[in-house]
């Protein structure tokens, strides 16, 4: 089926990215590769939002688990004609592609809120731990904060959010692909299937 192979292939460039999503994300909580920091020290408030975790990764690969299984036609039980197998397909492409949506979306805005607010470290100006880059009155202060630790926090979470960012911002245009997809697949089959008795 024509469908299933665009949706496999679509599925299995989101299986990818979902992987490195989970995998930045747990990276967020060792900076530096040191694990003292996520039991003892605060991470800041985006990363245990769980986002490259839960939304662009499970969900995300949920779906693309789903877009995969499409090409082997496991819709045969649903109806025995063509046209109904298709709408099914395309109903799974079309409800799965949200749950997908959902899941890229609540990661790209948590990553560009993430972004917004800058990392928290200890600054030593301060002898407390803060976010150095964001004046709650001013808004962002272009200056060097002095962070004491994690060494390079800026550039980790910089980093890592800005993949999480990318990462996400993919994932959502192809989830946003497979739903329309989903839908002019779904209206052909309806239009075709007029002719036939359709049981779905």
């Amino acid at each position: 089926m024509c469908y299933g192979r665009c949706a496999k292939s679509i599925g299995y460039t989101l299986l990818v990215l979902s992987v490195l999503c989970i995998v930045a994300n747990v990276l967020l909580y060792f900076p530096n590769g040191e694990s003292r920091y996520a039991s003892h020290y605060p991470l800041g408030n985006y990363v245990g939002c769980l986002h490259g975790i839960i939304g662009g990764g499970l969900l995300v690969l949920i779906s693309a688990c789903v877009f995969i299984g499409l090409e082997h036609d496991h819709f045969h039980g649903c109806c025995p004609q063509e046209n109904c197998r298709r709408s099914c397909a395309m109903l799974a492409i079309v409800i799965l592609g949200c749950v997908g949506i959902l899941g890229a979306g609540y990661c790209f805005i948590i990553s560009a809120l993430a972004l917004a607010r800058g990392p928290c470290c200890y600054c030593e100006d301060d002898r407390a731990w803060c976010y150095p880059f964001f004046d709650p009155a001013g808004g962002h202060v272009l200056q060097n904060p002095n962070c004491g630790e994690p060494r390079s926090t800026v550039t980790w979470n910089v980093t890592l959010f800005s993949i999480l960012l990318v990462l996400s911002a993919v994932e959502l245009i192809l989830c946003i692909v497979q739903v329309v997809y989903g839908c002019l697949g779904g209206a052909c089959a309806s239009c075709h299937g007029h002719k036939e008795d359709c049981p779905c």
